[in-house]
């Protein structure tokens, strides 16, 4: 029998219709779009096309849309953006993902103040703590970077109150949309000054992503090389992986009426699991408040450790996730969870998140391969 995927969040299985349509720009629209003959112009409009879809998908300017290897070179282009030299203040906060908050950390290194945000038990950031670390700040560029959607706990964060509250202080605003983008609309990041969208989230493939800012932001490249994307991204662009990505970007305009769908699932799963744990003597916490995405389930299991209970359900044909999938390969505990609850509850942290496939069947199944595990678990103690 093959195995129920509920960690949709590391990564979503390509599309067949991408599939599709990279499998036709292989055969021909394989050349260099940098090219001036005429396989390369047949590869850079499809690149165009692409970009302009991306575009149409988060309501900005294809202008404004560049390409990067994905969602961590985005925040990284994004974060380093406004910082040129020495000076200036970063707000932020430890619910982000690695590739924001070790952007921040090295910024430090160089001068930037950095303000880390309270992260209170729910994940949800307060408005008014950057309200307060804004007026605190000192001279230089003042630069904000909030997530839409949190990676691990699907949390939601207020980021139209956060855009309004930067504006209005002179700063700017990152927005991390890689976990919102083709899951919820435009208002998710509405405000954003720069936005990092990765393909492989929206069934896309992998290694391509974007930094899209709104008209007038200046970016500046990381690397140096080239004069693909304007100069802003120097390295010859994969016109295969660009037609994937825009033909992900095409279904993902319809992506948050399919994600929706999921909210009954995740109750349902959520609930059973709950029913079944208080059954084994182990009943889950959940961790996030209740401003979530409809798919990601984040439940701490006392008496577990999270990367235990995750190698045991995957011997069983289960497929969840103990973290980030950029932690994979590591034994500490989420920084996420830690952040929000504590060492304990970051330790015992499965997180499950469903997808457009997920059916009734998958949970069900799902949920008999917990109840065999813990069952297991608890005859063992």
């Amino acid at each position: 029998m093959s195995s129920i995927y509920l960690d949709w969040n590391a990564t979503t299985p390509p599309h067949p219709d991408v599939v599709a349509a990279m499998g036709e720009a292989a055969r021909s629209a394989w050349a260099n779009p940098a090219s001036q003959h005429r396989a390369g112009r047949a590869a850079k409009a499809l690149v165009e096309q692409a970009r302009e879809d991306i575009a149409a998908l988060v309501g900005l300017s294809p202008r404004d849309v560049i390409f990067t290897s994905g969602g961590t070179e985005a925040n990284n282009l994004g974060l380093f953006r406004p910082f040129v030299g020495r000076g200036g203040t970063l707000i932020t906060s430890r619910l982000e993902h690695p590739s924001v908050t070790q952007v921040a950390e090295l910024l430090e290194t160089r001068g930037v103040a950095v303000h880390w945000l309270p992260v209170p038990s729910s994940g949800r950031l307060e408005p008014q703590d950057v309200e307060s670390a804004l007026a605190a700040a000192g001279p230089g560029p003042r630069l904000v970077a909030a997530q839409a959607v949190n990676h691990e706990t699907g949390v939601c964060q207020p980021v139209g109150e956060i855009a309004e509250i930067a504006h209005r202080h002179g700063a700017e605003l990152h927005v991390d949309a890689v976990q919102a983008v083709g899951k919820l609309g435009l208002d998710a990041w509405h405000g954003a000054d720069s936005l990092a969208i990765a393909s492989h989230k929206i069934r896309g493939p992998k290694g391509i992503g974007a930094l899209a800012v709104r008209p007038g932001i200046n970016v500046r490249p990381l690397l140096r090389g080239g004069a693909q994307e304007r100069g802003l991204r120097p390295g010859t662009l994969d016109p295969v992986a660009a037609a994937g990505f825009g033909e992900a970007a095409r279904r993902a305009t319809e992506g948050p009426e399919r994600y929706q769908r999921l909210t009954s699932l995740r109750s349902k799963l959520e609930v059973q699991l709950t029913e079944l744990g208080k059954k084994r003597g182990a009943a889950p916490l959940r961790n996030g408040g209740n401003s979530r995405v409809p798919h990601v389930s984040n439940l701490s299991w006392p008496g577990w450790a999270g990367d235990e209970l995750a190698a045991a359900l995957d011997i069983e044909g289960v497929c969840v996730s103990s973290g980030s999938a950029c932690a994979a390969g590591t034994a500490e505990p989420s920084r996420v969870i830690a952040a929000m609850l504590g060492e304990e509850r970051a330790r015992s942290a499965v997180r499950i998140s469903l997808g457009d496939e997920t059916g009734d069947e998958d949970l069900n199944r799902a949920i008999a391969v917990f109840e065999r595990v813990l069952a297991r678990h608890r005859s063992s103690s």
